[in-house]
């Protein structure tokens, strides 16, 4: 099984690496922001930069939609997992052209009201995990698997 693991520096970044005992055995490959805290994290690990900054702007969507393009038809993943925030986007949307399964984990810090990019993949998210039981009541298809911290 080869994974995508596709989110946004900082926060969300270190939400996905937590995740290490379910990853670190697959092949995988990391799609993130060309920062600092991300060279860092995974200086061992084969990462793909995405444009940023993505909050609310239609330029960085669409250049990611490209680089998606591209990485997906490279790469061919069987899961792609994110945790946000908008790089997720079409990672998921386009992941599913290519057939493969999308997991979102809404973030730790939303116990009530959902993140735009919560709202934007989970139509397309074959699983869409809440760390929180009152966001079953926003996302109701949800699995509430607690904190990931």
């Amino acid at each position: 099984m080869k994974v995508c693991l596709v989110g946004s520096s900082g926060g969300h970044l270190t939400h996905l690496y937590m995740l290490k005992p379910f990853w670190k055995n697959k092949e995988r490959f990391w799609v993130t922001f060309d920062k600092e805290d991300a060279r860092s994290l995974l200086k061992d690990e084969r990462m793909y930069p995405c444009y940023y900054p993505t909050n609310r702007s239609l330029k960085a969507l669409i250049i990611n939609t490209g680089r998606a393009w591209k990485i997906l038809r490279k790469e061919k993943p069987d899961l792609i997992v994110s945790s946000g925030a908008a790089a997720a986007v079409p990672f998921f949307y386009l992941g599913k052209l290519f057939g493969a399964k999308t997991i979102y984990i809404e973030v730790f810090d939303r116990i009530d009201k959902p993140t735009i990019t919560g709202k934007m993949v989970y139509p397309v998210a074959d699983r869409f995990i809440v760390q929180w039981e009152e966001m079953k009541a926003v996302y109701p298809k949800a699995v509430n698997l607690g904190s990931i911290f």
